[in-house]
């Protein structure tokens, strides 16, 4: 074998050997008899799926300040500041930052990458540079493209050809923001014809929805209602869903019914939804997080992203999923055992399976050889502590390796 990783501690506690080989998982038992040109002993430590980021936006991320800060911290500043940012995009500009971006998330982890590129420019510069990062770093990460309408499908002319030319370029989904489309029919609109492009182009299909405070803003439904009638089920997602969080919740157990029914997926993004949402909100002050531990218990695929890293509309963020997951815990009051460990769920299987990559993820002889050993024993701890990613494997060869940090008491 390449590869031995000996006294893994899997998910479920049980501790075994792991062998790679070839670029695959080719052997899990208790304990491996067999030689390895490396041979790493694990000793016990929690040995995870990579990490899936299943919510980014890699072409606005590391600007934050530029080309000024987002003072009011609201979405639609944030928007108006990259519509100035954006008017200087270069290819060059969009991979340097994106493959960085990139580096910094393998780095803790993150191996899988859903991206929204902005198709709202004539240029498509922010697509086509995403298009040739995801081509670039194959090799080492997989990486999604949403083509994503910022300024809506509707909201200028000739944006419905845009998206339809990101298509033919590759995007891999399609992308949506009814609830910023000039009216509430050009939003439905926008639904119906996002379905239309998914159906024509053969591609998975992730919209921003309802990511706001208006009780009142109910694209989710319109959603749902498509995936049921096109059959597409778990080829959609609905990013954000915000509003959701401010439905009454007569109208909340009735939508959760037909969500059930649809069978489409959901991301929430806590770090940037507990920011930008309540904003107008004197006290009571809103979360403005989806109804996550609600759509869980239903069982609905729910999985989580950043959303921003250091941009417009969040200038924070380091791409470590942990923070995402620890995020949620708290903000969508997830705090048992099992809870916690649906949060380390939602920002590994479940975006797989968002992905709709779950046939070639987990850890399973056959299986591509991506994995992660971490600096701790369960996924509880590692939310705890966000514990240190100490080994990166991509394809079955070490692509990181980080040592924890050291605390001495003198």
């Amino acid at each position: 074998m390449d590869t031995i990783l000996r006294s893994c501690r899997l998910l479920n506690g049980e501790v075994i050997d792991i062998g790679l080989d070839n670029g695959l998982i080719t052997a899990m038992e208790p304990h491996l008899g067999a030689e390895a040109a490396q041979d790493i002993v694990v000793g016990g430590k929690l040995v995870s799926p990579p990490f899936v980021e299943s919510h980014v936006h890699l072409d606005s991320a590391l600007t934050a300040g530029q080309p000024r800060w987002n003072q009011s911290g609201t979405l639609f500043e944030g928007i108006e500041i990259w519509r100035d940012r954006k008017q200087s995009l270069s290819l060059t500009d969009v991979k340097e930052r994106a493959i960085a971006t990139l580096k910094l998330q393998a780095e803790q982890g993150t191996l899988y990458v859903r991206s929204h590129a902005d198709v709202s420019e004539t240029n498509l510069v922010a697509l086509t540079a995403l298009l040739e990062v995801r081509d670039a770093v194959k090799d080492w990460i997989t990486v999604q493209v949403v083509a994503f309408p910022q300024d809506g499908l509707y909201g200028s002319p000739g944006n419905l050809e845009l998206m339809n030319e990101a298509l033919k370029l590759g995007a891999d989904a399609v992308g949506g923001i009814p609830h910023y489309e000039m009216t509430r029919e050009d939003g439905v609109q926008s639904v119906h014809r996002i379905f239309e492009l998914a159906q024509h182009y053969d591609r998975l299909i992730d919209i921003h929805c309802d990511e706001i405070d208006d009780d009142q803003s109910r694209y989710l439904e319109v959603v749902a209602a498509c995936a049921v009638r096109s059959g597409l089920g778990s080829r959609v997602t609905a990013s954000h869903t915000t509003a959701f969080a401010s439905y009454n919740n007569a109208y909340a157990f009735k939508l959760m019914s037909l969500l059930a029914r649809s069978q489409i997926n959901f991301i929430a993004n806590p770090l940037i939804n507990i920011t930008l949402q309540g904003r107008t909100d004197t006290y009571p002050k809103r979360r403005g997080v989806t109804r996550v531990k609600e759509l869980w218990q239903q069982g609905l695929n729910v999985s989580l992203g950043h959303d921003c890293i250091q941009d417009p509309w969040y200038n924070l963020g380091t791409g470590n999923m942990l923070d995402v997951a620890a995020m949620a815990v708290h903000v969508c009051q997830m705090t048992g055992q099992e809870e916690i460990a649906a949060c380390y769920d939602m920002i590994t299987a479940n975006g797989a399976k968002t992905l709709a990559l779950e046939d070639a993820y987990g850890l399973e002889v056959g299986k591509p050889a991506n994995l992660i050993v971490l600096d701790t024993d369960s996924p509880y701890e590692a939310i705890r502590r966000r514990a240190t990613v100490t080994h990166v494997f991509s394809r079955g060869k070490l692509l990181v390796q980080t040592e924890p940090a050291v605390v001495r008491w003198e």
